[in-house]
């Protein structure tokens, strides 16, 4: 028999996570109401507007009835689990919409949602043969004898779908971070660090309680109830950042003329077809030249491939053709070596005597210190306090 002092002490605790569980619910359902009054709407708003109200719904339905349906429900509570299935591809799909020219879902891409619709068939089937489903037991899985090798397999994709779409979108980081060189001069509010932090840290803390369920399964320590409340305490969590980030998240690609590749590869298939020749890049190149030294169009630190080719008077895929295979660079080193350059130029120039080394890169086009650090050690080697002191 369970101490009563222990069991208020359970008791006080279920209460304490319950509330949490509703504030998170809550706060997805607010997000939610505001992403609606967003104007303009994009593609990743809408995902993440259906994303936050099944989130919402879903931590709700566990803070009112995860106990009872643990105890008293085996179908029901597996089939709550289930859901865990759809937290990935909306991840996936939402950080997809964020790094690509995605502009609308097709049929193909409900195709994530396969495991999770068969699962549940499955569940609704094995209801219909009591012989069958008083095997199917989360609690008591290491108890039960000869659980259904189908209900081990969903189980097993349910558990790891976090862990595999956590993968996935990392992929996507790296797509990312070819398209921001491939059109932008400068990687501030659209590098999406916010996110990439997010996805590890929420990676990790399902990965270690998938870890722990798989403990109390083999050994039985902890309890089910124990795994699911850290798994949906997490997710409370997971669910007041992304609806606050998200909800300031603008839009990174919005015209078709911007690059958008996630291999280097691709980017140059798409120039087969309009080759030019020696003479017409020489021709261009100088044109693009003199356009950087006479305008100085790098001084502006949001500089984008389309507002510099729309500046020069030919198309976006022609100027990153010319950048890619005359220049040997992207579009990103091709402007900030420009940046760097003014910056060893201005430094030594009297005119700039009082001004910091951070005013200094500001003027030349850079936008924050650790971009200007990062980049000018890069093409010289040297911090720009070391060069300074190499110039005296």
């Amino acid at each position: 028999m369970v101490p009563l002092s222990a069991q208020i002490r359970k008791n006080g605790t279920f209460v304490h996570m319950k509330f949490i569980f509703l504030i998170a619910a809550f706060n997805a359902f607010f997000f939610t109401a505001l992403l609606f009054q967003k104007k303009p709407r994009a593609l990743h708003d809408n995902i993440l507007i259906f994303w936050l109200t099944y989130l919402g719904a879903y931590i709700g339905v566990y803070a009112f009835y995860s106990h009872e349906l643990f105890t008293h429900f085996q179908l029901l509570s597996i089939s709550l689990l289930s859901l865990l299935m759809l937290h990935g591809p909306f991840l996936y799909y939402y950080i997809l919409t964020l790094v690509s020219d995605k502009i609308q879902i097709n049929s193909k891409d409900f195709v994530h949602l396969i495991p999770f619709v068969l699962f549940n068939i499955y569940l609704i089937l094995s209801s219909l043969s009591p012989e069958i489903s008083e095997k199917l037991n989360i609690e008591k899985l290491a108890l039960v004898n000869n659980p259904p090798l189908l209900f081990l397999v969903f189980l097993i994709l349910t558990a790891f779908s976090g862990t595999i779409y956590f993968l996935l979108t990392f992929k996507l980081f790296k797509r990312l971070d070819i398209n921001i060189f491939n059109n932008f001069s400068n990687s501030a509010n659209i590098d999406l660090n916010w996110l990439r932090k997010l996805v590890l840290l929420f990676g990790v803390v399902w990965t270690a309680l998938i870890s722990i369920t798989v403990i109390h399964h083999i050994f039985q320590m902890f309890s089910m109830v124990f795994c699911t409340d850290g798994l949906f305490l997490s997710l409370s969590v997971f669910v007041i950042l992304i609806g606050y980030f998200g909800l300031k998240q603008r839009v990174i690609f919005t015209t078709e003329d911007i690059i958008v590749s996630d291999d280097i590869t691709k980017v140059q298939a798409k120039y087969s077809g309009s080759r030019i020749n020696d003479s017409e890049a020489l021709q261009y190149s100088e044109k693009l030249n003199s356009h950087m030294n006479l305008s100085r169009p790098y001084l502006n630190p949001d500089l984008t491939l389309p507002q510099l080719a729309t500046e020069i008077g030919i198309s976006t895929h022609l100027l990153s053709q010319v950048i890619n295979e005359h220049f040997k660079l992207n579009f990103f080193d091709f402007i900030n070596q420009y940046r760097v350059e003014a910056f060893k130029e201005k430094i030594v120039n009297s005119k700039y005597g009082n001004y910091s080394i951070l005013g200094i890169a500001l003027e030349c086009g850079f936008n924050s210190k650790s971009a200007f650090n990062r980049i000018f050690k890069k093409y010289t080697g040297l911090t720009p306090s070391q060069y300074k002191e190499s110039i005296r």
